[in-house]
């Protein structure tokens, strides 16, 4: 079987201590499936829909999981850009011939790391995560996708040792490991059958 992570930082582990850290690397070892995970550092929606979905045909995975909306949200996109874009990556997922198992993973909450005041700052960050992880999950329902919500598993270790990597902005091992947990619980039973 063949699990296709679509994203950006969160989903390529930036921040993690090596690759084998990153949830999408936890998920695939426990489902015993081939990983690919085209995902880039600082990636929109649009850059995922350009150099991203091409893999969707290319692949034709099995397993397929969407963590997108983060960049779209710093660099300034409307929340009506983001649902048209992500949208557009939702109905591509759809429009295989067979289609996959599908997952779509909320933008975890990260107005609490110290890189947020460069963003607008914690209100700011939180209300704009908001409003951007309830386009998604409205989207994912409309598709029947499985929705997970990362917000309580990406606080639930604030102040902990690991929990924020150096760059003051990404997780680090300690909290992509119960993101993967988070995911796991949502989805791990439905994703192992064969």
């Amino acid at each position: 079987m063949k699990y296709l992570a679509l994203g950006d930082s969160y989903t390529i582990g930036t921040g993690a201590s090596a690759e084998s850290h990153s949830w999408p690397s936890i998920i695939a070892r426990r489902l015993n499936v081939e990983l690919i995970n085209p995902s880039v550092n600082g990636y929109t929606t649009l850059d995922l829909i350009r150099d991203e979905l091409p893999y969707l045909v290319r692949v034709k995975p099995d397993l397929v999981s969407i963590l997108i909306g983060v960049n779209d949200l710093v660099q300034g996109r409307t929340p009506e850009q983001y649902r048209d874009s992500l949208t557009r990556i939702y109905e591509a997922v759809l429009e295989l011939e067979i289609p996959p198992r599908v997952a779509a993973v909320s933008i975890p909450s990260w107005s609490y790391v110290p890189a947020a005041a460069d963003f607008g700052g914690m209100d700011q960050v939180g209300t704009l995560t908001g409003v951007f992880n309830a386009i998604a999950e409205q989207e994912a329902h409309a598709r029947n996708f499985t929705w997970v919500d990362l917000g309580e598993a990406s606080t639930s270790g604030i102040g902990s040792p690991g929990w924020i990597a150096s760059d003051d902005l990404h997780p680090g091992d300690a909290q992509y490991a119960v993101w993967a947990e988070a995911i796991w619980a949502a989805l791990g039973e439905s994703w192992a059958r064969r």
